[in-house]
């Protein structure tokens, strides 16, 4: 079941990331980071409430170590999408989505070091060649030296641990829940988005000292950013409730299929032989997961 939900988040997020990019272009990286959260809460909520009345409601109240850890997910998921958002600008579409996808051995790292999860083999095997994927690609070369890290490198980096940290913190939240997992899944995504939306909102509002401006900019692609983004996250967040947290973050790098294609055809970036290696490592790392993960 998790291999499902995590194909289609994965899908969904890569179109949002596309679509996200743009909006970032035409009205700023923190506009397009609230847009992800604070358009998308509505269908989000849409979502928990058919959860609560057909599958069924949450059975304990939540504890506050559950507010915490979710919280602390919400606000590293702010700062790995405005990172991933700045690094577009230092660096290609395709280069800045696939340096995040480190996220998935960071969040092996921490799964096993905070959690004590264990991973088999076969997992360890698919992450250590998703991450040699994204060796290739932070290889640069300028003038006539082979460097290993740059700039766009280790913003890449940074956004990756971020997301890392929120996907390990969303499935540790949603196990302190008690209930259906649909149900903990979309009460845990509530909680974040409504966080997330509140703490951006009230940065934009300081800085443009206008409560509506939100809904002045780019209304229709804010709108789609949101609902793709709730779509993606349904996914995400369901599949953390259900199996480790790296596991589901290393089949999603599937999502590099959709990168390649939108960053050619709706970006019109050309593709180096580097890119489409270090793509093809990741994709090779998804199917050894999905096998023998």
């Amino acid at each position: 079941m998790w291999i499902g939900f995590t194909l289609l988040a994965a899908w969904f997020q890569s179109m949002r990331t596309a679509y996200q990019n743009t909006l970032s272009k035409q009205e700023g990286t923190l506009h397009a980071t609230l847009a992800r959260s604070l358009f998308g809460l509505p269908f989000v909520i849409l979502y928990g409430l058919v959860c609560y009345f057909v599958i069924g409601p949450l059975t304990l109240e939540p504890t506050s170590a559950f507010y915490l850890i979710a919280g602390i997910g919400a606000l590293a998921q702010i700062l790995a999408t405005y990172l991933m958002l700045y690094l577009f600008k230092q660096a290609s579409f395709t280069s800045g989505t696939l340096f995040a996808k480190t996220e998935a051995l960071i969040a092996a790292l921490l799964a096993a070091g905070l959690l004590g999860d264990i991973l088999s083999w076969g997992a360890w095997l698919a992450i250590a060649i998703g991450v040699l994927g994204i060796g290739v690609l932070s290889f640069k070369h300028s003038h006539k030296k082979l460097r290993l890290m740059d700039k766009a490198s280790l913003l890449g980096l940074a956004s990756g641990f971020c997301f890392a940290l929120t996907s390990v913190s969303a499935g540790y939240a949603s196990s302190e829940l008690e209930g259906p997992v649909f149900t903990r899944a979309a009460f845990t995504l509530t909680y974040v988005l409504a966080l997330q939306s509140i703490v951006l909102w009230s940065i934009q509002a300081y800085h443009s000292k206008s409560l509506t401006l939100p809904f002045r900019k780019a209304l229709v692609l804010s709108s789609q950013v949101g609902c793709l983004s709730a779509l993606g996250s349904i996914g995400w967040f369901t599949a953390f409730s259900l199996i480790n947290p790296a596991l589901v973050k290393t089949l999603g790098q599937i999502e590099v299929i959709g990168t390649l294609y939108y960053s050619k055809y709706r970006f019109k970036e050309a593709l180096s032989k580097q890119e489409w290696l270090g793509g093809s490592l990741i994709i090779l790392s998804v199917i050894i997961v999905a096998l023998l993960g």
